[in-house]
């Protein structure tokens, strides 16, 4: 779970089941007391069916662990890094990078570097649409050295430049507010 609306859908199923909690927090679910094999692959499928998955296993619970260090670092760290995203890594999921990079691609699909980009881009494309900072300033934020390094990762993904990005955006914008 990385966002409200997930912590929201696994606490209503929990309560649909009578499942006891104490805790529906980013990523995990404490419960009062042991749940029953029933119980669990209930949770499972009303989970499956939100969209969401139920992580039981060491492995899965290392990827969750490894995604919230991620999702930390892009949504609340805006303080220069003084280490690298592999160090960074390392030191909240406590492996080593190699190993972790590994297991995520096998159960993502998509190595951790890949993923942290296409989210970066994401992001940046909601500070672009929503023209709250400069190209310097989301340099700043998004943990590039300048915006050249920005501008060139982000045609690469996106295979539009910042400029055309924006043009596109205001267009739609345009069209919207016409009709």
């Amino acid at each position: 779970m990385v966002c409200s609306r997930c912590e929201t859908i696994a606490k209503t199923e929990l309560e649909k089941l009578g499942i006891q909690y104490t805790t529906v927090s980013l990523g995990e679910i404490e419960t009062t007391e042991i749940i029953t094999p029933l119980q669990q692959a209930r949770l499972y499928d009303a989970l499956l069916q939100s969209g969401l998955e139920l992580i039981t296993d060491y492995e899965y619970e290392l990827i969750e662990k490894l995604k919230k260090s991620i999702f930390y670092l892009e949504h609340f760290s805006d303080e220069n890094l003084k280490t690298s995203f592999s160090d960074f890594i390392n030191l909240c999921v406590n492996n080593k990078f190699n190993f972790l990079n590994t297991l995520f691609a096998e159960i993502k699909g998509i190595s951790i570097e890949k993923y942290i980009i296409r989210h970066k881009i994401e992001q940046i494309k909601e500070l672009l649409i929503h023209n709250k900072l400069n190209l310097n300033e989301i340099s700043q934020k998004m943990h590039y050295r300048n915006t050249k390094q920005l501008s060139n990762q982000f045609k690469s993904i996106t295979g539009l430049t910042l400029f055309d990005f924006s043009e596109l955006q205001h267009i739609k914008i345009s069209d919207h507010e016409s009709n």
